[in-house]
């Protein structure tokens, strides 16, 4: 299993609610696909650098799991699919930086 990290930027118009809901769905879908999540930053709204579909501020949540390719590319539909997510990227982390919690459960 390798450490993976992603930061999903959510639509700051959208309710805590629906925010609350897609994260549980991309955690259940990192837990179905033989992933086991990690610690979870909520960083709160923040100002974009940059308008993305007119929207200039977003929620910004980290993910920490470990996982294989097949969980990353599931995990990148799910995403994909979302209306609440504006942007997201998913960083392979090399297992020097990968934190001490994913890596020990690989």
């Amino acid at each position: 299993m390798r450490p993976y990290e992603t930061m999903i930027v959510f639509d700051a118009t959208v309710d805590a609610q629906s925010i609350q809901i897609s994260l549980d769905k991309a955690l259940d879908t990192i837990r179905s696909h033989g992933g086991n999540p990690g610690a979870i930053d909520r960083w709160g709204k923040r100002p974009l650098a940059y308008e993305i579909k007119k929207r200039k501020e977003g929620y910004y949540v980290v993910v920490e799991f470990g996982g294989t390719p097949a969980t990353v590319a599931e995990l990148d539909r799910i995403l994909g699919l979302a209306d609440e997510v504006l942007r997201f990227k998913i960083q392979r982390l090399s297992a020097k930086h990968a934190p001490k919690r994913v890596a020990a459960k690989a």
